[in-house]
């Protein structure tokens, strides 16, 4: 697949392109569906609306193969703010694996490859704070450890977006949002996963009115 065509393609689109190529549905978190490929080796994490990703992103750049970070294939913005992007496949690590981590991360000695990565992850994490609205900041979930095929461990989805504070403000305080984020970059602000998995119709309406107060 040539993953340059997603490019001018919103999320709706680059799904139907997804599943007409073969790729299947493995995986839905609070903000995007995850695809994987027909052979297994990449998957494509697909959001419609997309305020923090890109810093993760931004830290597998800065840091090239690192090999504590996925190998990125692909990434871009989609018209209505949402966001592409194509990755290496893991495998989810142990319990074990992950609390092994998570003490290397704290310990954070000198050579240890997950030290340099926590140092360039806490200098984008403040940069981000910033300049990234409804910042959240670090995200520590142990789940964010997953595993090469080869055992080797690897750190994903290190940031995060207020995406409660998001919501309760659209809510409560529509302008706040519109303030926060261009509308160019908000069109398909309700079709997050989070918000389809977990809505009542009447909770979705809410949400779609407020949105549309502000289009």
């Amino acid at each position: 697949m040539e993953f340059e065509g997603f490019a001018g393609r919103d999320h709706r689109a680059v799904a139907g392109r997804l599943l007409a190529d073969g790729w299947n549905v493995c995986g839905i978190g609070d903000w995007a569906h995850v695809w994987k490929s027909p052979d297994g080796r990449l998957v494509a994490r697909v959001c419609a609306f997309e305020p923090g990703y890109g810093v993760f992103v931004d830290l597998c750049r800065a840091l090239p193969g690192h090999p504590m970070l996925p190998s990125i294939r692909f990434d871009a913005g989609l018209p209505g703010g949402g966001r592409v992007t194509v990755m290496e496949a893991l495998l989810p690590a142990s319990d074990e694996e992950r609390a092994s981590v998570t003490a290397r991360w704290d310990a954070a000695v000198p050579g240890d490859p997950v030290s340099a990565l926590r140092r360039e992850a806490e200098r984008l994490n403040a940069e981000a704070a910033g300049s990234v609205p409804f910042w959240g900041g670090l995200d520590r979930n142990p789940g964010n450890v997953m595993r090469r095929a080869d055992g080797e461990l690897v750190i994903v989805d290190l940031f995060y977006a207020e995406g409660r504070a998001i919501y309760g403000a659209l809510m409560e305080d529509p302008a706040k949002v519109a303030a926060a984020f261009p509308a160019g970059e908000r069109v398909h602000i309700c079709e997050i996963a989070v918000l389809a998995r977990e809505s009542s119709p009447e909770e979705l309406a809410a949400l779609k009115a407020a949105a549309a107060s502000i289009a």
